[in-house]
């Protein structure tokens, strides 16, 4: 018999995961128009960061959570400064070269590595009793740092100068423009933004599933379809559309089949562009 209360809590957890992944995701799309295919990377970047710092210089796993937030973040840039900005004119370049880094990546990583899954610690040993059902502490910081992450994202998005400027840009580049937010300059924080982003879901699914050379591809594709499910370009359609798919996918791989893990999501996200294309959240009318 399925345990509803566990159910829930699953949910919950993987839910916030992949809002992580989607919002950096989105933020990037509605603010560059730009498909970032690279996002992956960064995902798999932070979860080595971690791991390098606790196995190989002999850090606390909180000095991982620092690498896993900072080293995404620097890359990210870089990949924005080095490859995107040359190109971000043409979507179809861009989207293969970001696709090209995060093959790279997932390959410099594997010929270090192997293929084996690399452990980190738990950020919190034991568990909690919440009355209805029993919950690892772990999984408990995962949840509470994930969404802390997420108010944090919409409080620099609404309540700085710096995050009105990106949502100005993501709403209309030229209005932006008139009233001087400098394009190149959010375009960087956004980017950095989103890698930390990333590398943070990074840790989390390296403490919970082991951190590996492939683990950036099947999060970076349900945020994709994440993002078309809230709408490209609007946070909380992210974080709506990754508690909807966390819980559809949740409960498919709980009660029917544990390899149907992804396929919810693509499903969703088909049904999605054929209803409603500009998603829950979207701005289908937006003028440049």
């Amino acid at each position: 018999m399925v345990d509803i209360a566990q159910l829930v809590t699953n949910a919950l957890v993987l839910s916030a995961l992949y809002a992580l992944v989607a919002i950096g995701f989105t933020m990037i799309f509605g603010i560059a128009d730009i498909l970032n295919m690279a996002h992956g990377a960064a995902i798999v970047t932070g979860g080595f960061a971690a791991f390098y710092m606790v196995d190989a210089l002999g850090m606390s796993i909180w000095v991982g959570v620092l690498a896993a937030l900072v080293v995404p973040a620097i890359f990210s840039i870089l990949v924005y400064r080095v490859f995107v900005k040359p190109i971000e004119d043409d979507q179809i370049i861009v989207i293969i070269t970001t696709i090209l880094i995060l093959l790279m990546t997932e390959h410099f990583f594997r010929q270090i590595e192997g293929t084996r899954s690399q452990v980190l610690p738990l950020l919190a040993s034991g568990s909690t009793d919440l009355g209805v059902v029993t919950v690892q502490n772990n999984r408990i910081l995962l949840f509470v740092f994930a969404w802390i992450s997420i108010i944090a994202v919409f409080l620099f998005v609404n309540r700085t100068w710096i995050g009105r400027g990106i949502e100005s840009l993501s709403m209309s580049p030229r209005g932006a423009a008139l009233v001087g937010v400098d394009r190149n300059i959010s375009t960087m924080t956004t980017f950095g933004v989103a890698g930390a982003l990333a590398g943070m879901a990074g840790l989390f699914f390296g403490v919970s599933q082991g951190v590996s050379w492939d683990m950036g591809l099947d999060p970076l594709l349900i945020a994709f379809a994440i993002v078309i499910l809230g709408g490209m370009g609007s946070i909380k359609g992210s974080v709506i559309g990754a508690h909807i798919v966390g819980s559809l996918e949740t409960v498919t791989v709980t009660m029917i089949d544990s390899r149907l893990t992804g396929v919810v999501a693509l499903g969703v996200m088909l049904l999605i562009i054929v209803a409603r294309p500009h998603g829950l959240y979207g701005r289908p009318g937006e003028t440049e």
